[in-house]
């Protein structure tokens, strides 16, 4: 069922029952407060015959009440007196209304009010309702005179107020019959209005999905909820593209470092199959040439799937190790990469962290490579562990080419190489960076670089403190 015709069921829903609420309650008031008041008007004038009965002075009342008729009974039930208008009361028995007492007035609906609206002191008496030929209603007040001496009826015709009530009550369907209408098409209207924002968006999404139009945006037309949700889905939206781009610019640099030596390895296999009778120094050269090319294809496909595992949202499984052990394993297998490059540790503090002992290996030596592919023959690479007030950091200096200021927020994007690096590293395949960024957010650690062309690069990994650092 779509959200708008939701919107407007529950919108009706809600209003109508207000709405009812509202009718019934007014309703029943109304009534109530009309029936009650006659009642109250009975029982006054009823009650002031018997308290002159009590006095002795019952007959200088005389007979008669504005609006009203009454009637004097004997103790046999014969009448003894009566108002102008009380012949129109039908015959009845003072005697059986008394000892069987009519209800309410006013309908069953109105009886749901807890409360009445209006006091009435009925005294010894009791109301009763008889019909008269033409069906009229006529409410009855009963109540025995002092000493036995009869009984004083009072009565009112309620056909005028049953026909005004009737006339009331239809009136109040009709105008909630509208009211409903009016309110379930107001709540069309409104749903419409308030869900054009979303249509909005939503338009905007799949014209994205069949275009593949990253570039279009969702007009924000106000500030308040959907305004809101229309500005973060353009930020959602610009997020994508910037992603979206940036993984085909990645699956082209992939294809290209992949395409390179495949290519390779194709022209020293066809050279192999066009002349099988080389002789086995060239042979030899052509197999040598095909196994480095291979070897580089195994280290990209390696790290795509380093890569892969990480944009996966795989984690790591980390333990109690000892860092300093870390950095000195890193260092003896990156010095048969240094060739004629001096390396050393110029600090190395004993700490435990918690971490994964081969990716911390893995984010070392790609740091040390770079740093033993960028620094001349003759330079002095150098690594430290230290304690410091923002963590444990370990450190990899070198005084090589260093990085341009403009390239260094790009070097932990995957397959960029600064220009100055890329003719001396023919080998690399542009990813260590982002594996090693991948590594150290596994261990919540954080990467700084720091670089100077023609001077160096220091780069650091800073790993946050915990209660059990310890040795």
């Amino acid at each position: 069922m779509p959200l708008r015709v939701r919107l407007t069921i529950w919108f009706g829903i809600l209003t109508g029952a207000v709405a009812i609420l509202v009718a019934l309650i007014t309703y029943m008031g109304h009534v109530r407060a009309h029936y009650e008041d006659v009642d109250r008007r009975l029982a006054d004038v009823g009650q002031t015959y018997v308290a002159a009965s009590e006095a002795g002075s019952a007959e200088s009342l005389g007979i008669g009440h504005p609006a009203l008729a009454v009637r004097l009974y004997d103790p046999s039930g014969g009448i003894v007196g009566a108002s102008e208008d009380a012949g129109l009361i039908p015959p009845l028995e003072p005697r059986s209304i008394i000892a069987d007492p009519a209800g309410p007035a006013y309908d069953w609906i109105t009886t749901l009010l807890p409360f009445s609206l209006i006091d009435i002191e009925r005294a010894d008496g009791a109301f009763g309702i008889v019909h008269d030929t033409g069906g009229d209603r006529w409410r009855l007040y009963v109540a025995p005179l002092d000493q036995d001496e009869g009984y004083v009826v009072t009565g009112a015709n309620l056909d005028r107020l049953d026909n005004s009530l009737t006339l009331f009550r239809t009136l109040v369907v009709v105008l909630l019959t509208i009211g409903g209408i009016v309110t379930v098409g107001g709540g069309w209207i409104l749903a419409g209005m308030a869900l054009k924002p979303v249509a909005n968006v939503t338009s905007t999404a799949a014209a994205i999905s069949h275009e593949r139009a990253f570039d279009r945006r969702v007009d924000v037309e106000s500030s308040d909820e959907i305004g809101r949700l229309a500005a973060t889905f353009n930020e959602m939206l610009d997020n994508l593209e910037e992603t979206y781009r940036r993984e085909l610019r990645f699956v082209g640099d992939a294809s290209h470092e992949l395409r390179a030596p495949l290519t390779a390895i194709q022209a020293d296999l066809q050279l192999l199959q066009n002349h099988p009778d080389m002789t086995g120094e060239m042979r030899g050269q052509i197999v040598t040439s095909a196994t480095g090319e291979i070897r580089r294809l195994t280290l990209l496909v390696n790290d795509l799937l380093a890569l892969a595992r990480a944009d996966a949202g795989l984690g790591l499984d980390l333990e109690r190790i000892e860092l300093d052990r870390v950095l000195l394993d890193a260092m003896n297998e990156a010095r048969g990469l240094a060739g004629g490059r001096e390396m050393e540790i110029t600090e190395l503090t004993p700490v435990m962290v918690d971490g994964h002992r081969d990716r911390l290996i893995q984010l070392l030596i790609i740091l040390l490579d770079n740093a033993i592919k960028y620094t001349p023959e003759g330079g002095r690479i150098s690594a430290a562990l230290r304690e410091t007030p923002r963590g444990t950091e370990i450190s990899v200096s070198d005084d090589g080419v260093g990085i341009p200021e403009e390239d260094l927020p790009h070097i932990f994007e995957r397959l960029y190489r600064a220009d100055p690096a890329r003719s001396r590293d023919p080998g690399g395949t542009g990813l260590g960076l982002s594996i090693a960024r991948w590594i150290a957010d596994q261990h919540s650690a954080e990467i700084e670089v720091e670089s100077t062309v023609d001077v160096g690069t220091t780069v650091a990994v800073i790993f946050p403190h915990s209660d059990s650092d310890d040795r």
